[in-house]
């Protein structure tokens, strides 16, 4: 093989690039047109021209700045995209990172926009207004002045209101971020965005930086899923580190967070240096719910004088949010009934007035000419719809008001008291979303004899809470709790639903097992987040039923879990958080199986015993049941006269019925002339057959007579047995010198003898 022609092929292809750029040379210049898709080079093109490029040496003269032409649209492209030395989808990625915003005006909010926080306030001017206004006092003295606040509490309790007030009322910049807004997909780039906002935080300062929602990137660096959550906490711990006098210049930067979660965060970022103090803006009380209705309440247009005492007392468990869109429903309800008013015709607007020559004001009439117009009138708005509309429809007002109201117009048109009265039939506080009942239906006069538990349950629960005052001025501060125990259908749980709807308090009832889980832990976190939901709503009504079943004894026998609900039941009575509002009602047929630790001074201190009714008694429930029943006889008996005979009926014959088994005889007595009368009906003979056979006969009328009663009698018995009763007389007698202090471990062994039969 020739060693000369072993290039031959390169050469060659060099020579024709060579001579092809020769025959450029001498042709005129003339611009490449753009690559399209039909023009595109193909790939054998393609390594042809790379190849002859490659073997050409670079040769640009200095003087050219002009790019060198390129033989194809396809690298052109290409070379364009890395002309500066960085590529488009690095450039795209990094634009689009939060960046700290830049304009920092001062919030339009005002700390007179806020109602029923004033130690709130007056803390938020000692920590924040003090050193922002009055930096010189805390350098003369050398004091370091507080670098963070913390505002938590439940939503809507006006945390946020709150710095945007108190930043609107400095007037110096305000600096103001959503957590989740910092937290980005790329790894480094939430920590840059959040050293980014301090280094901006401290070019604008003295400022306010404040941090909504902070719970979102400063959790528990134990808990944490994963590493970037970890490296943004610790990142905000040294950003915070950061904001001391010596590195912003004496110029103070102070840091706000707003959760409603406080416990979820890191504990390194709640010690002192970092959010130095926190300030708790719990579920506001009756006086402050009355100062947030009235700021509220200050644009809105009501009628004559407004109470707000009393539907501050209307409203438990009402946070500020709620408040306000109590305020707004209150508000669309006014709107709709001044519409129906107008269409109904019992409210008339005045006729609009017009100024003539300036001096006189005239009321148009139908003899008054309208004032010459230029213009064709346009048709009224709405005014082919005239047909179709309803007799109470809004067409019709808009119809004969084309123009905007005047002043006069206006006057009439306002919010009254019923309205609001409405609008707590529709907005549903917060504290309320949870899943418990509300106000019960069950009144005073559906529950018959009971008088003397009635008047115990009264001046235990009922007058606390409508009059608060009266007790405190004698003392009385803590709530004392309440344990009905008694035979089973006696009228325990009744009782405590009468007490919630006569105090107008929200009732929270709890059957004993159903806070009982099989994971360790949760039973007690379950009792806790029954009472502190009945502290976010007070004053509020905890009824327990079957106790027993919640608290049994703790000896030997129980296990661990249930001792640990016990503890916690009995530290959330009487501990360390206040029990202020939170009334607790416990029923029970079991007292012997209570532990005697509830029975205490301080906790369930007051017993009342639910015995069966006496003859009397039964006579009064009796007649408390059958008032909504059709009473009468075949003889012409008058209905008092038959529900005589059923009351002397009842004390003869029902000796140790309880007031359930009254009100299945009641029941069962009704059946028992449906049955008859139905009977009678399909079947009947005689008279009554041929009155009320037939397709087309009336319907049959239902009547109750004393033989229905006796007949139900025959199959209704007393539920408490002889020997039952026996057993409760004998508890009653041992309970009488109740409650009972429970002491060590050897008094605990010596008291349940007493209580045990």
């Amino acid at each position: 093989m020739d060693p000369q022609g072993t290039n031959s092929l390169n050469r060659s292809m060099t020579g024709l690039w060579a001579r092809r750029n020769k025959l450029n040379l001498n042709s005129p210049v003339t611009p490449n047109p753009p690559a399209t898709s039909e023009e595109a080079p193909t790939p054998a093109e393609d390594t042809t021209e790379a190849l002859a490029a490659a073997s050409q040496p670079a040769t640009i003269a200095p003087e050219s700045t002009e790019p060198l032409p390129t033989p194809s649209g396809k690298r052109k492209v290409r070379s364009s995209r890395n002309a500066d030395g960085s590529s488009s989808k690095r450039t795209k990625i990094s634009s689009s990172t939060n960046q700290p915003s830049k304009d920092h005006a001062a919030p339009t909010a005002r700390l007179s926009d806020l109602g029923g926080v004033e130690a709130c306030i007056e803390k938020m001017l000692e920590l924040v207004a003090m050193p922002l206004c009055h930096p010189e006092v805390y350098i003369h003295t050398g004091v370091q002045p507080p670098r963070g606040v913390l505002l938590h509490g439940p939503p809507g309790c006006g945390k946020t209101l709150l710095a945007n007030a108190i930043a609107g009322e400095l007037g110096v910049p305000f600096i103001n971020i959503s957590a989740p807004s910092i937290v980005s997909g790329m790894s480094g780039e939430s920590e840059k965005t959040l050293r980014d906002t301090f280094e901006e935080a401290k070019r604008v300062a003295p400022c306010l930086l404040f941090i909504d929602e902070i719970d979102a990137i400063t959790p528990k660096r134990e808990s944490a899923q994963r590493e970037m959550e970890r490296r943004i906490v610790a990142q905000f711990l040294t950003c915070m580190d950061d904001m001391s006098w010596e590195k912003t210049e004496n110029k103070a930067v102070i840091v706000i967070g707003a959760t409603n979660r406080p416990d979820s965060l890191d504990p390194a970022l709640r010690r002192a240096g970092r959010f130095d103090h926190e300030i708790s803006m719990g579920v506001p009380d009756e006086e402050a719910r009355a100062k947030i209705l009235k700021v509220l309440c200050s644009k809105l247009r009501l009628e004559g004088h407004f109470n707000f005492n009393t539907l501050a007392k209307a409203t438990p468990g009402y946070v500020g949010a709620d408040l306000s869109a109590l305020t707004g429903a209150a508000g669309i309800i006014a709107v709709k009934r001044i519409f129906k008013q107008l269409s109904d015709g019992t409210l008339v607007l005045p006729d609009p007035v017009v100024q003539i020559n300036g001096d006189q004001d005239v009321a148009m009439a139908d003899d008054i000419p309208a004032p010459p117009t230029s213009e064709v009138s346009a048709p009224s708005t709405f005014a082919s719809l005239a047909s179709y509309l309803g007799p109470t429809s809004i067409g019709h007002f808009l119809i004969a008001h084309p123009d905007p109201l005047t002043e006069a117009q206006l006057a009439p048109l306002c919010i009254t008291s019923a309205d609001f009265t409405a609008a707590l039939k529709e907005v549903q506080p917060s504290s309320k979303r949870e899943g418990f009942a509300t106000v019960p239906g069950v009144t005073w006069a559906d529950i018959g004899a009971l008088h003397s538990t009635r008047e115990e349950l009264h001046m235990s629960i009922v007058e606390p809470i409508k009059r608060p005052e009266l007790f405190n001025a004698v003392g009385i501060e803590a709530p004392c709790g309440v344990l009905l125990w008694g035979p089973p259908g006696c009228g325990k749980t009744l009782l405590a639903k009468a007490v919630a709807n006569e105090s107008r308090a929200n009732f929270m009832s709890v059957k004993g097992p159903e806070l009982l889980n099989k994971y360790v832990g949760e039973s007690e976190r379950a009792v806790r987040q029954v009472f502190s939901r009945a502290r976010a709503s007070s004053p509020c009504v905890i009824f327990f039923d079957e106790l027993d079943a919640l608290v049994p004894r703790r000896d030997d026998s129980l296990s661990e879990s249930s001792a640990r609900v016990v503890n916690t039941l009995l530290t959330e009575l009487d501990g360390l958080d206040s029990r202020k509002g939170v009334y607790v009602i416990a029923a029970t047929n079991r007292p012997d199986m209570i532990d005697p630790a509830m029975v205490r001074p301080g906790r369930l201190d007051k017993l009342l015993y639910v015995d069966l009714p006496s003859a009397d008694e039964r006579a009064e429930i009796v007649r408390t049941m059958t008032r909504k029943l059709p009473l009468g006889s075949p003889t012409g008996m008058a209905k008092e006269q038959v529900g005589q005979a059923v009351e002397v009926l009842v004390k003869e014959r029902c000796e140790g019925y309880s007031g359930a088994d009254l009100a299945s005889l009641v029941r069962e007595a009704g059946v028992v002339a449906l049955k008859r009368t139905l009977g009678s009906f399909h079947h009947g003979t005689g008279e009554e057959g041929e009155q009320w056979g037939g397709a087309e006969a009336a319907t049959p009328t239902i009547v109750v007579d004393i033989a229905d009663f006796a007949s139900a009698l025959d199959k209704i018995g007393p539920s408490v047995s002889v020997a039952q009763r026996r057993k409760y007389e004998a508890l009653r007698n041992k309970f009488s010198g109740l409650p009972v202090r429970v002491g060590r471990d050897e008094e605990d062994k010596k008291v349940p003898e007493k209580m045990v039969v």
